[in-house]
């Protein structure tokens, strides 16, 4: 039997991540690299993208761009393949949510939200495709939530977008599985993010969340690791179409 280990290295892999200036899109650019894989991250920061690739040089690249810029799709993709060839692997962990209650959502809050929640995922990927269908192998990995399957309060733009992020999930598998490329998401609890600034200001709150986890806690950016590489690598090559919850049990319960 092979060594087992060789399933999750990463090397001679490219990877994109969007989102990668911060949270857990930071975390899953650094997760990516530790496994071996040449990392192209994708945010509006550029300061902020300087900063996480001087902690992965010499394997690290950074592109500022804002993925919702369907205009600049095709710029993008010549970006980020331009340090290290086509990316094998993306994740597409930028997001926003606007926290709109429903009675107030307006039209520039819900075209925002799903244009880059779950439009930019689409079309990036549609367009890094191709590439990934010449080498017969590629990965693609969502960002879906807790309000893919739940109504949160002022959540009804981005459980919209994240609803959808499930079906797009499981019709990219659909479509381009069969040329070898995979298409999961992950959908994370209450994790401390830049999104989830909120949450984790109000005690009360982080602590009414962590106690309707299964596991009595909420998030931290480690417990993202091991799900991200997993889908990322040959360890899940016959898993596609599904949605990972990382929550600790939240929805379980």
């Amino acid at each position: 039997m092979a060594d087992p280990r060789a399933l999750f290295d990463l090397s001679g892999k490219v990877a994109c991540v969007t989102g990668a200036s911060s949270g857990l899109g930071r975390r899953a650019a650094l997760v990516l690299a530790g496994a071996g894989a040449r990392v192209v991250g994708v945010a509006r920061r550029r300061d902020a993208l300087d900063s996480l690739v001087a902690e992965i040089r010499p394997n690290g690249a950074a592109v500022d761009a804002d993925v919702a810029d369907r205009g600049a799709l095709g710029s993008l993709v010549e970006r980020v393949s331009a340090p290290f060839g086509p990316p094998d692997i993306v994740v597409h962990a930028a997001g926003v949510n606007t926290r709109e209650a429903a009675d107030d959502v307006t039209a520039e809050g819900w075209d925002r939200t799903l244009t880059l929640n779950l439009s930019a995922p689409f079309f990036l990927s549609q367009a890094l495709v191709p590439a990934m269908k010449a080498k017969g192998w590629g990965r693609i990995v969502n960002f879906a939530s807790l309000q893919t399957t739940r109504a949160f309060p002022g959540g009804i733009a981005y459980g919209a977008s994240k609803g959808g992020i499930a079906q797009l999930t499981r019709a990219m598998a659909e479509a381009w599985s069969p040329a070898g490329i995979t298409a999961n998401a992950i959908g994370p609890g209450f994790f401390p993010t830049e999104l989830t600034v909120a949450v984790f200001d109000d005690p009360d709150r982080a602590d009414r969340n962590a106690a309707q986890t299964c596991i009595g806690r909420n998030g931290t950016l480690a417990d993202i690791d091991g799900p991200v590489l997993f889908l990322c690598s040959d360890a899940s090559s016959y898993v596609t179409g599904q949605v990972l919850m990382v929550d600790g049990g939240f929805t379980a319960k």
